[in-house]
């Protein structure tokens, strides 16, 4: 590997760099250090990776590695619900702090046949609540253009890992918009996959009934697609599977999405204006589709918002005191007043308040509800919103270690008020770095497709891509 190419490392993305490994320009190793010292220089400033398995990763990098699309390429995985084995996973709690897995899990096997080399984990908020990466076990995880700000949440790290040129993409789940929030946050691309997409596997529990997926943060669109071609197949045995795609997923980012019908919003649950430089960010956006030749018309969702949300709210709280149960079991102990922080308890409390009647009767509400996010999709091919309604806040706005929990709930419905209905909904929903604030951080635009059909979703963007490219920003904390 030549002094040049080391520089030049943060400009490869993922398929590029495995281009490189093809080739017999660099070696895995070779990129594994690169990637190491990237952490070395930059994780003092942002705290984005938690864990470093340097050891391991080069170990890895040195053998023989499958044959996947990513060979050679470093990868961080988040700290959350992800075996690898000899590795810690804390969750971002005091209470899990002690816990090693003894063996890779299902996702993260197809991580490795993928090709990557896993060097470490990266920053989550407490059991991945918040849409921010504040804790009091991990600390916060900052943002690469500006550290004064948050990174998002729920897979905060790896967002800023990536957007700080450390690694090309990394790891990400989302269950509430936890890839969509912290790629808007950090200017990257973030696909929150159908659901069912990329399975749970057997060790995955299904905890959120399908509302959770698993997928990476990256800095292109074909990374992106090439990721879950490689990770996005049935798994044998599942009950649940998602519907099959036409082709691969890299196949489709070269072709024309064709002429769209796309509806775009501001409209938010509360009824809230949202920020004005969001909104004139979102009719650019809107304006954009429209010269591209795609049919655009200003069209809300016109859903039930509060009854959405009211609906699904016992079956997610005696969800997470199901999963936090095992946890104990795993432990052998309840956690000590001072092992969890406040909306954690308070979410573990109204867990434990839940009768059987009541998680069916919401999850029955909800499935039925669902029903109009689906149906809007009948005559739009695309629904178009921000990401957050906001522009990025500062570290401690939405400090879950010492605000009261209602004030962290307010607070983050008026921050991100776009992104759970399709996590409820199952369908694919991408947030790309079309724009930029006057403050110099990144805006993202959500773009949502039918149900199965991230296709759409992966040509729109290429697309945009093109038009409107984002790969040349640099942001302060950078390779």
């Amino acid at each position: 590997m030549t002094s040049t190419t080391i520089d030049s490392y943060s400009d490869y993305d993922g398929l590029g760099l495995a281009n490189l490994v093809a080739t017999k320009q660099v070696t895995p190793s070779e990129l594994t250090e690169a990637a190491i010292a990237r952490i070395e220089r930059h994780n003092p400033t942002l705290n984005a990776v938690v864990y470093k398995g340097y050891d391991d990763a080069r170990k890895w990098a040195a053998g023989d590695l499958p044959d996947g699309p990513f060979r050679g390429v470093p990868f961080l995985i988040k700290d959350l619900a992800m075996p690898v084995a000899g590795w810690p996973r804390t969750s971002g709690s005091k209470f899990a702090a002690g816990i090693v897995d003894s063996e890779d899990g299902g996702l993260t096997r197809r991580y490795r046949e993928a090709g990557v080399v896993p060097l470490g984990k990266t920053n989550t908020p407490e059991y991945g609540i918040t849409g921010t990466t504040e804790s009091a076990q991990l600390g916060p995880c900052r943002n690469p253009w500006n550290p004064g700000h948050i990174a998002g949440g729920s897979s905060g790290g790896s967002a800023s890992a990536v957007a700080a040129g450390i690694v090309p993409m990394a790891h990400a789940s989302d269950g509430l918009g936890s890839i969509r929030i912290p790629a808007a946050c950090c200017g990257l691309v973030g696909l929150k996959v159908n659901r069912d997409r990329v399975p749970n596997l057997p060790d995955g529990y299904d905890y959120a009934f399908g509302n959770v997926v698993d997928h990476v943060v990256s800095r292109t669109v074909r990374d992106s697609a090439a990721m879950l071609d490689a990770t996005g197949y049935a798994e044998p045995h599942s009950p649940y599977p998602a519907p099959p795609k036409d082709r691969p997923y890299l196949e489709e980012v070269s072709r024309s999405p064709g002429k769209l019908r796309i509806a775009w919003s501001s409209e938010t649950p509360s009824g809230r204006p949202i920020d004005p430089e969001i909104q004139a960010a979102l009719e650019r956006t809107a304006a954009l589709l429209k010269g591209l030749g795609h049919d655009v018309i200003e069209k809300g969702l016109g859903i039930d918002y509060r009854a959405l949300f009211a609906s699904r709210g016992p079956a997610a709280a005696a969800n997470f005191a199901a999963g936090m149960a095992r946890l104990i079991d795993q432990i052998g102990r309840e956690p000590e007043p001072d092992e969890l922080e406040p909306l954690t308890w308070a979410a573990l409390k109204a867990g434990r308040r839940q009768t059987g009647p009541d998680v069916m009767r919401s999850l029955q509400e909800t499935r039925m509800l669902n029903r109009a996010t689906l149906a809007f999709f009948e005559d739009v091919d695309v629904y178009l919103s921000p990401v957050l309604g906001t522009p990025v806040p500062e570290i401690g706005f939405i400090d879950p270690v010492t605000l009261e929990p209602k004030e962290v709930n307010r607070r983050q419905g008026r921050t991100f008020p776009f992104t759970p209905p399709f996590n409820f909904s199952g369908q694919p929903s991408l947030s790309l770095p079309l724009e930029m604030d006057a403050a110099g951080l990144p805006i993202g635009m959500m773009f949502t497709s039918r149900f199965a059909d991230e296709a759409t979703l992966f040509r729109l963007a290429a697309q945009l891509e093109k038009e409107a490219p984002w790969k040349d920003r640099r942001p302060q904390v950078w390779g």
